[in-house]
């Protein structure tokens, strides 16, 4: 059994209870965490389990989790929604940008930050992002999911340079591919358990301070 701990947050259902499953299989220690109750996370329930409830758009929820400095080995934020169904810059309301901006990547951040000191020196921070957050590679639509994407990823460069890396902490923006999720739908090409096999290695095998941008394959992308 590995002595390593993993904290996913947001582990209630699809890629993050697909990492949780991953992680368990590979020994580790895993903390996961749920908005509301999860029977098919409560399903995983072992010793080397630990569930806890919180909310990334709500920072009380996870300001004291308990966790002592230097706990975790890798810390990843996994949280994302599609935003409202029209995607339209032009018809977006003001509350339907701050859901979607705060849940995909403002609160993110303010939760790795937050959460930081209970990572050791020379671990690894991981957040979900897409491949629809470049902008080299944007075809445009989806407006609101793509420009919290890309506001993400900036946000988590920041956090590289100012916050994890003088830490020799990785800081790694992972797009985990078109997945059968309820947000990608049934007609995705990859399975979570294929998505979720890839994260993990990445996320395992990660060392050193700086910043990637990369694909569950493990392929750098662009901005």
């Amino acid at each position: 059994m590995s002595d390593r701990t993993i904290f996913i947050l947001g582990a209630s259902r699809g890629l993050g209870l697909g990492l949780v499953r991953e992680f368990l299989g590979r020994g580790w220690r895993v903390v996961a965490s749920e908005r509301g109750r999860s029977g098919d996370l409560h399903a995983l329930a072992c010793d080397t389990l630990r569930i806890v409830t919180c909310d990334v758009t709500d920072p009380a929820s996870y300001a004291d989790l308990g966790f002592g400095a230097g706990e975790l080995d890798v810390l990843f934020v996994n949280a994302g929604i599609t935003g409202a169904r029209h995607q339209s810059s032009e018809q977006a309301t003001a509350e339907e940008v701050a859901e979607v901006m705060m849940t995909n990547a403002f609160g993110p951040v303010r939760a790795a930050k937050t959460l930081l000191p209970a990572v050791k020196d020379g671990g690894t921070l991981g957040f979900m992002t897409s491949l629809m957050g470049s902008i080299s590679d944007s075809s445009g639509g989806y407006e609101l999911y793509r420009s919290s994407k890309a506001a993400l990823n900036m946000l988590a460069k920041g956090v590289a340079e100012q916050d994890a890396g003088p830490r020799g902490i990785a800081t790694l923006a992972l797009h985990p591919g078109w997945v059968q999720t309820d947000m990608g739908g049934p007609q995705a090409p990859l399975s979570i358990e294929e998505s979720a096999k890839g994260l993990a290695d990445i996320l395992e095998g990660a060392r050193g301070a700086g910043f990637r941008y990369a694909d569950y394959t493990g392929k750098d992308l662009s901005f």
